[in-house]
């Protein structure tokens, strides 16, 4: 495949697309009201001076350059941020979390026009784009117009790498439109390089550099006292199939720590109706969180089922099981739960953050598992060993902030494309 012909069928493909669209809207998957963003219709004036453009895919990406962010504005003060994603969760998240200076809009589906549309308004300096999503359209498009563009903490999957690698032709173009390319590690720079990317390089994963997920002390304080000193752990992240484990994981501990407490925060809350039924068909008693059902003593499972309280549940336990990883969606970010001094479990399909939990359990920071009875019998022991599993939180712990200059290293990257902005501002004024 071409980029030209790429061009062609998403230019041909548009009745498909606001189908796709449609379909996405009827499921809650895009905002009712700002549906015309994705069609590249900005729903807000452009600020003027100098504007820096940071794409993330999802909740994850976005996380991880919160800190990047800050640095940013702190440091530019007279720069806007523009931090654009493709999901109505990450949007939401942003909406709490971005400091002022920053503001969110979804990314165009990458069809030309929409594309052109997009990129009219917003007229950026500068383009950061984070981790692992080529949409070829809006890179060619950015890079024909001159834009700088700095591709950051790239990461692809086997699969993905696999998969690119048959489309040489797309590929190699787009990732030599980046002026900086930086993988989270050195196998990843040289995936990057092997398809195309000039002096793609490895500084550390921005990931070590994110805050510790928030948490309310209040909600949290309340959280404890519903817990009180009953033995307790947590699936984090869960995935269809995921919840029906952690059922039948409780029925099973249980026989042996009858007062357990199992929490599940489901990966997508939207899915709290099928997980609510996947659990209550399993006997056991379950408290959901969004109706604001009291967790005292007789309940078995917590449903989570909220936005943006990930980080009031790692600190509230000291086991977490991070999903994703039972079933092959790629696992989910073990730093988050090291953060918060969590003993971390996971499944074995984890090739999103392979790297990071190779690292991990040769450090004593997590426990892979193959499957369900290997997850009891993991939680078996830590509950059963205090030890055990103060030494496995300590070790995550400490792995957390081995990276912690990361962000300062990413910024000496990126200065040769930081330094010239105001001075650009300034011409085009």
């Amino acid at each position: 495949m071409t980029t030209p012909l790429y061009r062609l069928l998403t230019d041909l493909g548009e009745p498909a697309i606001r189908f796709y669209l449609a379909r996405r809207l009827r499921r809650g998957k895009e905002d009712p009201e700002r549906l015309g963003e994705r069609l590249g219709r900005p729903t807000r004036p452009r600020p003027p001076g100098s504007l820096i453009w940071l794409h993330a895919a999802s909740v994850g990406e976005t996380f991880s350059v919160l800190a990047l962010i800050e640095r940013l504005l702190a440091e530019r003060p007279g720069t806007a941020l523009l931090v654009t994603s493709g999901t109505v969760s990450s949007a939401g998240l942003l909406a709490k979390r971005l400091p002022a200076g920053a503001f969110h809009q979804f990314v165009p589906v990458d069809r030309m026009a929409w594309v052109r549309g997009f990129l009219d308004h917003w007229r950026p300096d500068l383009a950061l784009w984070v981790e692992s999503e080529f949409w070829p359209n809006l890179i060619g498009e950015t890079q024909r117009r001159g834009i700088p563009m700095a591709l950051l903490n790239a990461r692809l999957s086997d699969r993905s790498f696999r998969r690119w690698h048959r489309f040489p032709g797309l590929i190699r173009p787009l990732l030599q439109g980046f002026a900086v390319t930086l993988g989270q590690d050195e196998a990843q720079a040289a995936r990057l390089a092997a398809l195309g990317a000039r002096q793609a390089r490895a500084v550390g994963n921005l990931k070590f550099a994110a805050a510790p997920l928030p948490a309310d002390p209040a909600e949290l304080r309340q959280l404890r006292h519903g817990i009180g000193d009953r033995p307790v752990w947590l699936a984090a992240s869960t995935h269809p199939g995921e919840e029906a484990v952690a059922a039948q994981t409780h029925r099973r501990l249980k026989e042996r720590h009858p007062t357990l407490l199992t929490i599940v925060v489901p990966r997508h809350a939207t899915r709290a109706p099928e997980i609510l039924a996947t659990l209550a068909s399993s006997g056991l008693r379950v408290a959901q969180r969004s109706r604001g059902d009291v967790l005292d003593d007789t309940v078995d499972i917590y449903l989570a089922d909220s936005m943006g309280e990930l980080g009031l549940f790692y600190r509230a336990v000291d086991i977490a099981f991070v999903g994703g990883s039972l079933v092959p969606i790629g696992g989910h970010n073990p730093i988050e739960p090291a953060q918060l001094d969590t003993a971390v479990l996971t499944g074995p399909h984890v090739f999103n953050f392979e790297t990071i939990y190779d690292r991990m359990i040769a450090a004593g920071a997590a426990s892979k598992i193959a499957d369900e009875p290997a997850l009891v019998e993991a939680l078996a022991g830590l509950l059963a060993d205090r030890a055990m599993r103060d030494r496995q939180a300590d070790a995550a712990a400490s792995f957390a902030t081995r990276e912690a200059g990361v962000l300062d290293a990413v910024l000496v990257e990126l200065a040769p494309l930081l330094d010239p902005i105001d001075g650009n501002a300034h011409a085009r004024a």
